[in-house]
């Protein structure tokens, strides 16, 4: 497979105000949609102390339920009481925008390699006639820690490579904290999913630039997909929205909440609930007034554990609904290029 990126960078296109490539130009498929028609909605928002108290107090499960609602509806929701403060927060934002902020010379020092997905650039061209994203990454590997491959940690900002590798132990307590709580609302041990998954959690993290682009209308920041992920813990620019989500054949605008982490369910949380927690198709617009930054980490069985329905999901009225799979980070990869949805691949048929 060859691995190649625009002759350009987003963020150069941008600011030099040049016409974007045709290769950007989002074609009429199922999930494009209309690039200017989104409804708004709240998302459920989460707040994780209340989720601590005696799960016998009203303050608890009323909680609980409009949590289990955000799971098995939306497959999103916003997280406060997390532990970050907000100035924490806006120091990760702070150090995204410095990044990106850097000279192109200094970021290429960073660079993806022409056959690797980490490290500096935009999105990579795998199948010719593919869409390109309006956005320019920087994507790493924290852990396990022999999966990193330090030379594409940035040194600068200096203080980067410390701050992203903290932030990154606080979402994974987080991610295990959220783990406990959903095992317990399904009755389950609350380790449950956290022993399905293993010890070897592949944790990998995406910076996110999306420049000001002049056709909104007609280019995506990314486009319509799911994650391959358990969760994905997204923080969201303190201003700017983008990030919309499909439901119901509608898209609707997720507001940005300075002081929350977005929670977005993987696919493989989906598989491993039986289709109880649903992993939500999204995408991001452009903007053409202004920039934005995010910040997702992704957490995610390692590539060689095998992942399933768990077994205490299973009954008679839910039948198993997934057939086992081993590295779906690649059925997925491998499907969104390929126009499918990858969850999809694996049901089981009734008749099955």
């Amino acid at each position: 497979m060859t691995i190649v990126g625009p002759p350009k960078r987003i963020q150069e296109i941008s600011a030099k105000g040049e016409e974007p490539p045709s290769q950007f130009f989002v074609k009429d498929t199922t999930f494009a949609g209309n690039l200017g028609s989104v409804s708004s909605i709240q998302i459920p928002i989460i707040d994780l102390n209340l989720l601590s108290l005696d799960p016998n107090s009203k303050a608890y499960t009323n909680e609980i339920n409009k949590l289990l609602f955000a799971l098995t509806s939306w497959g999103v929701f916003q997280v406060i009481g997390h532990g970050m403060s907000s100035s924490y927060l806006e120091e990760i934002r702070n150090i995204t925008k410095k990044f990106f902020c850097l000279s192109m010379e200094e970021k290429q020092k960073y660079g993806r390699a022409a056959d690797g997905f980490e490290g500096y650039g935009s999105d990579p061209i795998i199948v010719e006639g593919q869409v390109l994203d309006w956005c320019d990454r920087l994507f790493l590997t924290v852990y396990p820690q022999d999966y990193r491959n330090l030379q594409l940690w940035p040194q600068n900002p200096p203080n980067f490579r410390d701050m992203f590798q903290e932030y990154c132990k606080k979402v994974i307590l987080l991610t295990e904290t959220l783990l406990k709580i959903l095992s317990k609302s399904q009755n389950l041990e609350e380790y449950t999913f956290s022993k399905e998954i293993g010890e070897k959690t592949l944790v990998q993290a995406r910076f996110n630039l999306y420049p000001k682009c002049p056709k909104p209308d007609k280019i995506l920041g990314v486009k319509a997909h799911s994650d391959a992920s358990i969760i994905t813990t997204l923080l969201q620019d303190k201003e700017v929205e983008g990030l919309q989500v499909l439901k119901d054949g509608k898209w609707y605008g997720v507001p940005t909440i300075p002081h929350a982490l977005l929670i977005n369910v993987g696919d493989q949380l989906e598989i491993m609930s039986n289709g109880i927690f649903k992993s939500p198709i999204h995408r991001v617009a452009a903007n053409s007034e202004e920039e934005r930054i995010s910040v997702a980490v992704f957490y995610s069985p390692d590539y060689e554990k095998e992942i399933e329905p768990l077994q205490g999901l299973i009954n008679s009225e839910r039948p198993q609904m997934f057939r086992k799979v081993k590295n779906y980070a690649a059925i997925n990869f491998n499907s969104f290029h390929s126009g499918q949805i990858a969850i999809d691949t694996l049901r089981i048929s009734p008749s099955q």
